[in-house]
This record gives C-alpha cells, structure tokens and sequence, in this order.
C-alpha cells in the first residue's frame, strides 16, 4: 500500500500542534452552519476577538455587507434555525465572511458555490476572489467556473490526477477538463 506525507510550509503535519494547524485554516463548506445569535455574532465566530469594524471589513470582503444592512435589524438581526430567514446564498456569504475575519493563511473551499443560483455565485465568486488573494486556496469544484482562475487545477477521476495545469493548458489539451469544461461531459 502507498505511503505518503502531508507537508505543511514544509512541516510534516504530524509536528504540528493540532490547534495551531486549526488556527491556519479556514473552510467555507457547501453546507453553511450558522448560530443562533446575531449576523454579527455569527461573523465573529471567526475570530472572537474580532472588533465591530472587523466585522464590517470581513462582511464588504465577502460581499455580505449590502445584504447584511437591508435585514430588519442589520448586523444585530437575529438568526435561528441554522439561518432559516436567510437564503442559502446569503448564509454562504456570511461563511465567507467568517473565514475572511479569521484571515488564515490557508483556505479550503469545498463546493461552495454549489446549492445556489448563478447570480447569487457570481456575488460569491467576487467575495471569494477577494478572500483568496494572497492564500494558499484549495477549491474542491464541479462548477468549473469557480476554479477557471486558478493557478494550478487538478482533474481526479477515481481519486488519481488525471490532469494538472492552469485553465488555458488544460483547455488545450482538449482532455477531461475541457470535456467538462465546453459541456461534452456530464459528471455524475
């Protein structure tokens, strides 16, 4: 069986203090979770320490603030139910936020923009876009737009790399990208 290391800024991780190695990452999930308390309050859960103008930073980052000040009680509205009273696009916007008040160095988004509609990503990509600058970012897509700037892209089928390069290579190449790509194949 294969064996292999996970090298973190060259450490391999088993050196690392799992709470540090925490403190370095943050995730933006397909599915958000959100806290009974107020937007602000589920933004600073990001970084608790977190000062109100922290807050509105991390929220125009993300593109979350224009949304946040329309809601009935702005950043003190009060969510419930895992933000029930918010669309899914809009939770996804205050998980944005909450990564960017956390500022790590590494960012993990997996299948962000999934479970929401194209203008509501588009809206999102912005915010990401802004929160990726200057970060490791690893993006786990099938949403091909989400991924089409990036500096390194690797295809996976049945969990090998099939594929590695940025966008225009890989559309070059004319293979499993740019099948999935141009819509010549459906995923699964």
């Amino acid at each position: 069986m294969p064996d292999g290391k996970i090298r973190y800024d060259g450490i391999n991780i088993n050196k690392i203090k799992k709470d540090d190695l925490r403190r370095s990452l943050s995730m933006v999930l397909q599915d958000t979770h959100l806290f009974t308390g107020t937007v602000m309050d589920n933004i600073r859960y990001g970084k608790l320490d977190a000062t109100d103008e922290e807050v509105y930073a991390a929220a125009k980052l993300a593109n979350a603030d224009t949304f946040i000040r329309h809601l009935s009680d702005g950043y003190n509205t009060m969510l419930t139910s895992d933000g029930a009273n918010l669309s899914q696009g809009q939770r996804q916007l205050l998980a944005i936020a909450r990564a960017a008040i956390a500022d790590p160095p590494v960012l993990i988004l997996d299948e962000a923009t999934s479970s929401i509609d194209t203008r509501t990503e588009a809206l999102i990509e912005k915010g990401m876009d802004s929160l990726m600058e200057g970060r490791t970012v690893f993006v786990i897509a099938h949403r091909l737009s989400t991924v089409r700037n990036s500096h390194a892209i690797m295809v996976l089928e049945n969990g090998r790399i099939i594929e590695r390069g940025n966008h225009d290579t890989l559309i070059a190449q004319k293979g499993k990208y740019y099948q999935l790509y141009t819509g010549m194949f459906e995923l699964s």
